[in-house]
């Protein structure tokens, strides 16, 4: 039954360390500032829902000198109003509070009350997921770096039984990359192993259909946002002419409303979009991205944004509501030295959720 309740929040920062230099286009990463977001209410006594918020440097809206005090802000807000218990108006209510200039916080907010109102034990939704513990395909993400470590973990992700490989193109010369996924083709076929690619926008609308060119011989899945976003036109044009299926990625960041949604993809016509919550205004805002692209026959899958196992939990769930057949982004939870102790595990390229597997502490 639906009904309006009030909640006290409380802020706590999770500084997360990676476990190794994580390269990326934009450069590399050692260190993510992110915070969780604990919801009480005497409606629910004895338990706590939890979220998590955590711009992307260089990437995210709200990657801003601002950002925890406008949290804190949100928070104090989110004290002063009563809530609904049902799912649909919960969503509606947290994005006309939170506006899309602060993704990440819109999706802590969601993924806490929804963690809340279905009693505290982390379930975001009904979903196989956690329900059933069935496990959601994921990709091996391989990191930018020197070829030494690029292949290094390569061989680590085909050993460990995964069998869609993504890997970062962009920060070292393209003839290298181009050799590493040679490397891998040529011991395994397009039938064993499936191979994307991650250029973060590294490529010039000069020399990317040129490069794209060279990926096809390599039997290459799909390239992630091939071209820096909002060159409309180009992005156009290629995804036109290019032998490589394009998936966008950033150029769906900072979109407000569903006529833009449909509007950017209907000219585009990409084969594919992916989806980070976390960059895109949260749940509700990916959702109504999933409706469009269905629609207009564009295939997705979801990437987590580099959160912490709470982030990466909540968003699993999400996408298991779809029963998705192509192979998620989410094999990000074992990134950090001082992760959240979860019931997340990675097995044979599949997340699981493992009950048997306790919560560690998030004060």
């Amino acid at each position: 039954m639906n009904r309006k309740v009030r909640v006290s929040a409380e802020i706590v920062p999770l500084p997360l360390r990676f476990k190794f230099d994580a390269g990326t286009s934009r450069g590399v990463l050692r260190e993510k500032h992110n915070y969780l977001l604990k919801l009480r209410s005497p409606d629910f006594p004895g338990v706590f829902g939890i979220g998590e918020a955590g711009p992307l440097v260089g990437l995210s809206l709200d990657d801003r000198p601002d950002f925890f005090a406008s949290m804190q802000h949100i928070a104090k807000t989110v004290e002063q109003c009563s809530f609904s218990t049902d799912r649909k108006a919960l969503m509606d209510e947290i994005a006309a509070l939170v506006p899309l200039e602060l993704p990440s916080v819109r999706f802590a907010l969601e993924t806490a009350f929804l963690d809340l109102v279905n009693g505290g034990i982390r379930r975001i939704f009904p979903n196989s997921f956690f329900d059933d513990q069935a496990p959601i395909p994921i990709n091996g993400l391989v990191w930018m770096g020197k070829a030494d470590f690029m292949e290094r973990q390569i061989k680590e992700k085909i050993d460990a039984g995964f069998r869609c490989i993504k890997m970062k193109i962009g920060a070292i010369d393209f003839d290298t990359e181009w050799e590493l996924l040679y490397q891998i083709r040529k011991r395994y076929g397009k039938n064993e192993i499936t191979l994307r690619v991650d250029a973060n926008g590294a490529f010039t609308p000069a020399d990317a259909l040129a490069k794209l060119e060279r990926l096809k011989e390599l039997n290459i899945h799909s390239i992630e946002q091939p071209i820096q976003a909002g060159q409309y036109d180009e992005m156009a044009a290629l995804c036109r002419h290019s032998p490589v299926p394009i998936a966008l990625d950033e150029e769906l960041i900072g979109i407000p409303r569903e006529s833009e949604m449909r509007s950017i993809l209907s000219h585009l016509k990409p084969t594919y979009i992916i989806l980070k919550p976390t960059l895109l205004g949260g749940l509700g805002a990916t959702a109504k991205w999933i409706s469009i692209a269905e629609g207009l026959g564009i295939g997705w899958w979801m990437t987590s944004a580099l959160e912490s196992n709470v982030g990466l939990n909540a968003i699993a769930q999400f996408a298991a509501t779809y029963s998705p057949d192509l192979p998620q982004g989410l094999g990000t939870g074992q990134l950090y030295h001082n992760n959240i102790e979860s019931p997340l595990t990675v097995r044979d390229g599949y997340l699981w959720y493992d009950a048997r597997r306790p919560w560690g502490a998030m004060e």
